[in-house]
């Protein structure tokens, strides 16, 4: 068997008194459109923390420090139009400076905190199984490959 690339995502779960922050896509943008999902980003030549950091102060303007990041969730998944292989990374913000705000209006048209036992709907597949699984302590989920 051949090495088979990963496409790896690195996702900001903010947190506050039992919620989550989500941002409702843009209804132009190229992924999910007018779909809920977390503040996310694909891994670039950097290490998975200082994407998540990157992609606070891009996405949100808000200031992450690495050492305020925790790994709480891991998502391998297929994807089931294309069939690409994906390894979504979930970290939560233990402290940040600033206000979440919107800085990418052509991807995303709205930020709310929702609780865990009432997220919003349409919202990204994999991010529903991985924000379940926080909720329920697992660290780890597959989704899409072939028993």
């Amino acid at each position: 068997m051949r090495p088979h690339p990963n496409v790896i995502g690195v996702h900001l779960v903010f947190e506050r008194a039992g919620r989550v922050l989500l941002g409702l896509r843009s209804s132009t943008s190229p992924y999910a459109a007018s779909t809920w999902h977390l503040p996310a980003g694909h891994l670039e030549d950097e290490s998975a923390t200082a994407c998540a950091v990157r992609e606070a102060r891009e996405e949100l303007g808000v200031t992450v420090h690495e050492q305020d990041l925790r790994l709480v969730h891991v998502v391998h998944h297929r994807d089931p139009e294309d069939h690409g292989a994906r390894m979504q990374m979930l970290f939560r913000v233990l402290d940040y400076e600033g206000t979440p705000t919107i800085c990418e209006p052509d991807r995303c048209a709205d930020l709310r905190w929702w609780a865990y036992g009432a997220l919003p709907t349409p919202l990204v597949d994999y991010t529903a199984v991985a924000l379940t699984g926080i909720a329920a302590g697992r660290t780890y989920t597959e989704m899409g490959w072939p028993a």
